[in-house]
């Protein structure tokens, strides 16, 4: 495929999502469709669609208009490419721009400008205050790929040369010690020997930071109470080579995890009814979003203030139950991937109000400015 007519092929998906349509599920119907579209016009027209996504609102602006041409008109504009370029009617690419089109367009203002509904660019400026501003800026543009190093499989310079070894070359981050920023290749990661051999896994480092924040040493007895893929329960199995026990509200969430325990070579088991006491449950709960809005645009644009709310409920719900898990003077770990204080710092100080004698030891929130997605992280103790 032309660039042109990745970029037709893009405007077409586009306009699906504008449809309703869920992007991934828009994105299978194109090329079912295109069978003639190699892996690499597969992966341009995804990242046209995502950059768009990520700016759903300043392309259209600037663009003027709200089909998926537009909305390309106005992402080639902000990244200075000439859109007569592209945009030739040659073969499969887009029609030339009409006079309309040419003079179409302003330049976005306010929370347009920074890619947000209104209702959510006002409250991330109430939440992050100063720093709100490079966090909208941050979430209209591509994230990192990181990969977390296993201990359990081997140290980080032998993971990082095996993958150069492969053709991916990569950097550590100063945010977590087992931390991996790719730098180049990122695209062979899931293919690699190093992956299938489970000396690496891919995670955001902040995401890596939150677990890494946790006292965790051998012989403790953990939960990790919001398991969904596995991640952070990997991430604490290699912490204290031992056992952890997996559990979530949807098990099938889970289904690919004995798998990848394997491959970790860690000891993982579901539960489907955690019993007894822990040294620490970590509740990764369900939240906005917002920390990592960069991979998964969409969640800024289908959040209502109804489901804000919803989520909320659900998160002092899922703190109330963990908390009866931990036993006298272990810890109770919180962990959203969010950026509003509301899922945040007001959850945690009204888990205390709630809960006499419980101390908050850690609290902290990670900005895209830190180096990989918005996370909060907070670990609170139960009283002796």
């Amino acid at each position: 495929m032309t660039p042109g007519a990745r970029l037709q092929a893009a405007a077409e998906v586009l306009d699906r999502i504008a449809a309703g349509a869920p992007a991934e599920q828009a994105l299978l119907g194109w090329a079912r469709g295109a069978r003639y579209a190699g892996s690499k016009d597969r992966a341009a027209v995804r990242d046209h669609v995502f950059d768009v996504l990520r700016r759903w609102r300043s392309t259209a602006v600037q663009g003027g208009g709200e089909s998926g041409r537009a909305r390309l008109i106005g992402l080639l504009r902000q990244q200075g490419s000439p859109v007569g370029d592209v945009f030739t009617g040659d073969g499969h690419a887009p029609a030339p721009l009409t006079a309309e089109e040419q003079a179409a367009g302003r330049a976005a203002e306010g929370a347009e400008a920074r890619d947000l509904p209104d209702w959510i660019d006002a409250l991330l400026g109430e939440s992050l205050g100063a720093g709100a501003a490079a966090a909208a800026e941050a979430l209209r543009g591509r994230a990192a790929v990181f990969l977390r190093v296993n201990g359990l499989r081997g140290d980080l310079a032998a993971a990082q040369a095996a993958l150069a070894g492969e053709g991916i070359e990569t950097r550590p981050h100063p945010l977590a010690s087992g931390a991996l920023e790719v730098t180049a290749g990122a695209r062979r990661v899931a293919q690699s020997q190093a992956f299938a051999e489970g000396r690496v896994e891919l995670q955001d480092v902040a995401s890596q930071a939150v677990v890494e924040a946790l006292p965790l040493v051998p012989g403790m007895r953990v939960l990790d109470y919001c398991a969904g893929g596995g991640g952070k329960a990997l991430a604490m199995a290699a912490r204290t080579q031992g056992e952890v026990e997996a559990h979530d509200a949807d098990p099938r969430r889970m289904s690919d995890l004995p798998a990848r325990a394997k491959r970790a070579g860690a000891r993982i088991r579901s539960v489907t009814r955690p019993e007894g006491a822990y040294d620490l449950v970590l509740c990764d709960v369900p939240c906005s979003g917002s920390g990592a809005w960069r991979r998964a645009p969409e969640g800024k644009w289908r959040l209502t203030s109804e489901r804000l709310d919803e989520l909320q409920t659900l998160q002092a719900g899922i703190l109330d139950t963990a908390a009866a898990l931990v036993r006298p003077g272990g810890l109770l770990g919180y962990a959203t991937c969010s950026m509003l204080s509301a899922e945040n710092g007001a959850q945690i100080r009204a888990f205390l109000a709630r809960h006499e004698g419980w101390t908050l030891e850690h609290e902290r929130q990670y900005l895209p400015g830190d180096g990989g997605d918005g996370f909060f992280g907070a670990q609170l103790r139960r009283p002796a």
